[in-house]
């Protein structure tokens, strides 16, 4: 017996692009499922993580929403073998289903929803805790992540200047040519002490396998600073990190199943939720020394995902 079976829509990476779907759109979707989430009407479940021991890190997250009403899963696979197989060290796939009925709506390309919903998390985050008038980006990690926060960070902030350090110098390159396309000043940077010691923002995005070693010093850093930690802080030096003022983290009931905080949990003021629901104060002075550590939510990756579903069912991509 043959069964017949209909395709299930695929949006990749090229059309995701096509939607232009903006800053403001990515901050302000984020906000409003984080805000939901509060209010009882998204659900979201911890991230789960395996760690076969071969320098592979496997992921997985989950969150269903009311409006529009999708649940989305996304599986992440991090290889350090993989630019050997010509292959992106990341790979990952979001599954859309109705969040009513359960049936298959679209697959959607994981990395593009990654590099968006991390980027969009520190933005949410940057909006409060960084000064409006930061001009130095620091990026300590020149990656796809590096360049998707390069893209958020120079709509909110009247930026001049990039500073870059990583361990390859091609990716290093490859971003300040990036920053001098949209008029700003790039310099690459020799040392990371050399990076962030005049940064009034600084984003790491430094690989998770093999974990790091820490060689990043807080007290580095000028006061006034914002930091957003992508790679749940592993880079820092932990000693250091009582240097600054407040940090938020992204979800202390995620953070509770962990095994090992990012941060002590004595230095934590809050989370994004309390952040951006006004419990948790922003910055209060403009010498603070403000920092924002995640692992990654999945309330991000049901934003964008669900955003981007809309997005295409509004131009008549989508079938109903």
């Amino acid at each position: 017996m043959t069964i017949q079976t209909e395709s299930l829509p695929y949006l990749s990476a090229e059309f995701l692009d096509s939607l232009t779907i903006s800053t403001s759109d990515v901050v302000e979707e984020i906000e409003r499922q984080i805000i939901g989430q509060s209010r009882g009407e998204v659900w979201c479940a911890p991230k789960a993580v395996v760690l076969p021991g071969d320098d592979r890190y496997i992921m997985a997250t989950l969150g269903v929403a009311t409006e529009p009403r999708v649940l989305a899963t996304k599986s992440l696979v991090v290889n350090p073998r993989n630019p050997g197989r010509g292959l992106a060290t990341l790979n990952s796939l979001v599954t859309l289903l109705d969040g009513e009925t359960g049936l298959p709506l679209a697959v959607v390309d994981g990395n593009w929803v990654t590099a968006k919903r991390t980027a969009g998390l520190s933005a949410v985050a940057a909006r409060r805790l960084a000064r409006a008038d930061s001009v130095c980006v620091a990026f300590i990690g020149c990656g796809v992540q590096a360049r998707g926060h390069l893209d958020v960070l120079a709509d909110l902030f009247p930026l001049q200047e990039i500073r870059a350090f990583g361990r390859g110098k091609g990716s290093r390159d490859a971003l300040c040519r990036i920053a001098e396309t949209r008029g700003l000043t790039a310099v690459a940077s020799d040392t990371a002490k050399a990076a962030i010691e005049s940064a009034d923002i600084v984003v790491t995005t430094v690989t998770l396998i093999p974990e790091p070693v820490p060689f990043l010093d807080a007290r580095w850093l000028k006061t006034g600073v914002f930091a957003t930690m992508t790679d749940l802080a592993l880079p820092w030096l932990p000693e250091t990190m009582a240097v600054f003022d407040r940090i938020v983290i992204d979800d202390l009931a995620q953070e509770a199943h962990m095994s090992k905080p990012m941060v002590r949990p004595e230095l934590v003021a809050g989370d994004l939720t309390g952040l951006v629901g006004g419990e948790v104060s922003g910055r209060l002075s403009a010498n603070e020394r403000t920092a924002f550590a995640f692992r990654g939510m999945a309330v991000g990756d049901l934003a964008i995902a669900g955003l981007a579903f809309v997005r295409a069912k509004a131009i008549g991509a989508l079938d109903d």
